[in-house]
């Protein structure tokens, strides 16, 4: 009565009223040329929700599956050897030999050669916190770079501890035990690796603060308060790496029977 057409004022409504009782065939039509996807696409259209052409969704997926690629791409190609991460393990290792040259350099009793061991055995350690950052960080894991870097670790510690202990400035035991602790740790991880891994804990990580703390202490040709800090300071270490230790084997002895215990529950349910 309004005097609009009847196609304009509820021509869509009557389509789609008309459509299921086949009385327009042209009610369903434009469903179907707009949503190429079947049934799936003519429920999306009667909902009212807007449904993509193929083309569109193939340039979306295309576009998504080249963005993927890429990254893939990238992550291979920064997991080659001559990363930034295995870079800093090299350096570090090269610092080893380096400095033991500084450490004995004069007799070994040297303030200034002292100084420059001390240089580069701070350069090591600070290699040390990042080249592993570095590496789960940006996908920069190596199989050269999981069996180099933790000999390039033993390597700088050891050398100054056994520096220290020739020259007569640390004990023996001492470094007997940290050594000893070093060394049974990593064989205890490589003989219950077929069970799982020992997560490295918060205790580990001080205990390597706290040792790198002491040891350059040590290094460096101290007097006065300094020197009977620096006692301390290495005995607190001594301790860690003990406790450590022992948390350490503690955890390897619970993985081992959990891992146990799963592969024979899983025997009993493969002959059942």
């Amino acid at each position: 009565m309004s005097g609009v057409p009847a196609s304009a004022a509820g021509g869509s409504s009557g389509a789609r009223r008309a459509g299921p009782r086949g009385a327009s065939g042209a009610a369903q039509e434009p469903a179907e040329r707009t949503t190429p996807g079947g049934a799936v696409g003519r429920d999306a259209a009667e909902r009212g929700a807007p449904e993509r052409t193929t083309a569109q969704r193939g340039a979306t997926e295309g576009g998504g599956a080249g963005r993927g690629g890429k990254i893939a791409a990238a992550a291979v190609n920064q997991a080659s050897v001559w990363n930034v991460a295995n870079l800093l393990t090299m350096l570090r290792l090269l610092l080893v030999p380096a400095f033991v040259a500084l450490m004995l350099g004069n007799g070994g009793y040297d303030p200034a050669w002292r100084s420059f061991a001390w240089a580069a055995f701070a350069i090591a350690m600070i290699t040390d916190l990042f080249d592993g950052h570095l590496a789960r960080t940006y996908n920069l894991v190596t199989d050269f770079g999981k069996i180099a870097d933790p000999i390039a670790d033993k390597a700088i510690m050891g050398a100054a501890l056994i520096c220290l202990s020739a020259l007569g400035d640390l004990p023996w035991w001492v470094t007997a035990v940290i050594l000893g602790r070093e060394l049974g740790i990593t064989v205890l991880r490589f003989v219950v690796i077929r069970y799982g891994v020992i997560p490295a804990s918060r205790g580990g990580k001080l205990k390597t603060l706290t040792q790198g703390i002491a040891v350059g202490m040590y290094v460096l040709a101290l007097t006065g308060p300094l020197a009977s800090l620096r006692f301390w300071v290495m005995a607190a270490a001594v301790v860690l790496t003990v406790a450590t230790g022992l948390d350490y084997v503690k955890q390897a002895i619970v993985l081992r029977r959990r891992g146990i215990a799963e592969r024979r529950a899983a025997l009993k349910e493969t002959e059942v």
